[in-house]
């Protein structure tokens, strides 16, 4: 089944004297009945699927809506100075992989195609910085995904179950902890980091115009990638959340519960209820 609690997961480490990253995987190797090889080739190929769809990125490539594309390319450059060059390339990183999604291209969905460009956007961008090795990356995918795991399980991965707050929310608080994991980080810092970075985008509602997921959620995934960023830097520099990480979960799930119907990817609330975004769906329909 998984780790149903953040709690958990951190016990378990400690207790068998485990890396973050390996009692996820030892996890997994329980739950499908599998060994440690497998489990381990089966994130290994998630790893360079992520590569890969970087490299598969074209900016000339428009969605068949023609609403996306393009604009992850004119994030490539030094730009006009207000972003860190490693700051930008997140962020030019994280619309190029969410423009593949909407083009239709291969990318991983961690935890969900419409958040498909955060964890990318911090683990690559970083991974060429710093020279990280495969393996380290791979670990940090694992920590990403317990995470992840108690999230689904405790609240909601799905748009239209819990608004944008389950999926780039949820990319968001497990990019965290895969950075402050990657970067030496504690467990209980990891959990810190994710629960800020849950906190930070609780109630964001999932709004997507013509009910396509192209706008606004590609530039979303901006948001969750460099809310990631600073919340592995809060926690790695001794901050913490006041709220345990499987409350904040709970919070979030609970919030996402009270969202209305049109505020759950159907299309008919928030921007997609403006008049530019029914001008949009309108000009959807007739062709």
């Amino acid at each position: 089944m998984g780790f149903t609690s953040v709690e958990g997961l951190l016990r378990r480490a400690e207790a068998e004297g485990l890396p973050l990253w390996q009692a996820v995987q030892r996890e997994d190797v329980e739950d499908r009945g599998t060994d440690a090889a497998d489990s381990w080739a089966r994130m290994e190929k998630l790893w360079r699927a992520m590569g890969e769809a970087a490299a598969d990125y074209d900016p000339n490539r428009r969605s068949a809506s023609g609403l996306v594309g393009g604009e992850g390319g004119k994030l490539a450059g030094p730009g006009p100075g207000l972003c860190s060059p490693f700051l930008r390339a997140v962020m030019a990183q994280a619309v190029q992989m969410a423009e593949c999604n909407a083009c239709m291209r291969r990318i991983v969905a961690a935890p969900t195609a419409g958040a498909c460009g955060v964890l990318p956007a911090v683990l690559l961008p970083l991974a060429k910085r710093d020279g990280l090795a495969d393996a380290q990356m791979i670990q940090a995918l694992y920590v990403a995904a317990g995470f992840g795991q108690v999230i689904a399980s405790r609240a909601s991965i799905a748009g239209a179950e819990g608004g944008c707050q389950a999926e780039v929310g949820a990319a968001s608080g497990m990019a965290a902890a895969a950075l402050v994991s990657l970067l030496g980080g504690t467990g209980e810092q990891c959990a810190h980091a994710c629960a800020m970075a849950l906190a930070n985008l609780m109630g964001l509602v999932c709004d997507p115009v013509a009910g396509l997921v192209e706008v606004p959620c590609v530039k979303r995934n901006v948001v969750g990638a460099v809310n990631a960023l600073t919340c592995a830097e809060m926690a790695l520099s001794g901050l913490v959340s006041q709220i345990p990480c499987d409350q904040v979960i709970d919070a979030m799930g609970a919030v996402g519960a009270a969202l209305p119907p049109s505020l759950r990817e159907t299309g008919l609330g928030g921007l997609a209820a403006t008049p530019a975004g029914r001008q949009v769906a309108q000009e959807m329909r007739s062709k």
